[in-house]
């Protein structure tokens, strides 16, 4: 698995302009990884909430969850945030959250062993 996080400012609204700071995941999964989240049907699967700086009040939380299945597509995922700080605190956030990803799958790929435990 290889995780690329960027960066960059975007300008929105079309009288009164807001700076927002937005940061780009983009993941590419080994062959193997793939056929893991495929035979286990984990692409459902939350890996985080999260809100974004443009988000009404009014809107779901669900349609701004990261899934699993929206980091195998080929596009990268993009997340506005409304400080530079708050942009690196989100890059920490997505990088502990992609470590977990990693162990989750290499703990998903076979069968555990027996255990024996004498009391």
């Amino acid at each position: 698995m290889r995780v690329s996080i960027s960066h960059h400012t975007e300008r929105k609204g079309f009288l009164f302009k807001t700076t927002y700071y937005e940061v780009h995941l983009d993941v590419v999964f080994s062959h193997e990884e793939i056929q893991i989240i495929r035979q286990r049907n984990l692409a459902k699967t939350k890996l985080m909430d999260r809100r974004p700086a443009d988000a009404r009040v009014d809107d779901r939380d669900e349609l701004f969850e990261l899934r699993l299945e929206h980091l195998m597509q080929a596009t990268p995922d993009r997340f506005l945030c409304p400080t530079p700080s708050a942009a690196k605190i989100y890059e920490d956030e997505l990088l502990m959250a992609m470590r977990q990803v990693k162990l989750w799958l290499s703990d998903n790929a076979e069968l555990g062993d027996r255990t024996v435990v004498e009391f």
